[in-house]
C-alpha cells in the first residue's frame, strides 16, 4: 500500500537513485532553513530532477522582477541527511542518502520560492539476485570505484569489499542503482531507470548501455 506524505522538495540537475550519495552546499535562503528544519526533527526531503529552470533562482527578463519557472519530474527520490557542517554563515554543506521512491500527487511553490509537495511512497525494489551473465557487472563496478577513490579520495562514498561477497552485490537493484548514478548517462534515461518497477530490467538496460559505452564486464 503506498504511503501518503508531505514534504519539501530540491528540484536538481540530477537524479539521486535508493542507496545513493549526495553531497550538497547550501547557500539559497529558501533551502537554508529547508534544511536545518529537516536535519532537526529527522526527516528527509524529497530531490527531483529539474525538466525546466536552473537550480539556483534566475530571474526572468520577460517578466520584471519574477523568476524563471522550474519545472520537474514526477517521480523522485528521498533525500536523508546523514552528515550536516555550516562552515561559514548562510552555508551549510550536507551529505545525504537516497531512500525510497516516490510520486508527487500536488505540488505547490511557497511565497519564498520553495516547493512544498504531497506524495505518494513506493514500495521498495523485491531483491533479485544478480543473473550469471551479468554478475562481471559488480567486479566491474569495484574496480571503477576504486580507481576512482584513488583518483579523488573522498568524493566517493565507501562501499563493502566486492572481494566480500557481501550481499549487496548479488542485488540486481543496488547493482543497477550504483552504475546508473556512476555513468554519464542522459538524465532522462537515468530518470526511466529510476521510475521502473523491474530491477532485473533496469539492470539489464544498464548492461546494454555499457555495452555502449565500451565498458567491459
Amino acid at each position: 500500500m503506498n504511503t501518503p506524505l508531505h514534504l519539501p522538495l530540491f528540484p536538481l540537475g540530477t537524479v539521486l537513485f535508493p542507496g545513493g550519495s549526495l553531497p550538497l552546499q547550501i547557500f539559497e535562503v529558501r533551502y537554508l532553513d529547508m534544511v536545518k528544519r529537516c536535519h532537526r526533527e529527522g526527516t528527509p526531503f524529497g530531490v527531483v530532477c529539474l525538466t525546466q529552470g536552473h537550480e539556483v533562482l534566475q530571474r526572468d527578463r520577460k517578466v520584471g522582477d519574477g523568476f524563471q519557472t522550474e519545472t520537474f519530474e514526477p517521480i523522485g527520490t528521498l533525500a536523508h541527511i546523514t552528515q550536516l557542517a555550516q562552515p561559514q554563515p548562510g552555508l551549510l554543506v550536507i551529505q545525504c542518502q537516497g531512500g525510497s521512491r516516490f510520486q508527487i500527487t500536488r505540488s505547490e511553490k511557497l511565497k519564498h520560492g520553495l516547493w512544498v509537495a504531497d506524495a505518494t511512497l513506493w514500495p521498495e525494489d523485491t531483491p533479485i539476485p544478480v543473473p550469471d551473465e551479468l554478475k562481471g557487472m559488480a567486479q566491474a563496478l569495484w574496480r571503477l570505484v576504486q580507481r576512482l577513490q584513488t583518483e579523488h579520495p573522498g568524493a566517493f562514498p565507501e562501499l563493502p569489499a566486492w572481494e566480500d561477497g557481501h550481499v549487496l552485490w548479488q542485488d540486481a537493484g543496488w547493482l543497477a542503482n550504483r552504475w546508473a548514478e556512476l555513468l554519464p548517462l542522459p538524465r532522462d534515461f537515468k530518470q526511466r531507470l529510476l521510475t521502473l518497477d523491474s530491477p532485473l530490467l533496469r539492470l539489464e538496460l544498464v548492461g546494454d548501455a555499457l555495452e555502449q559505452l565500451g565498458v567491459a564486464y
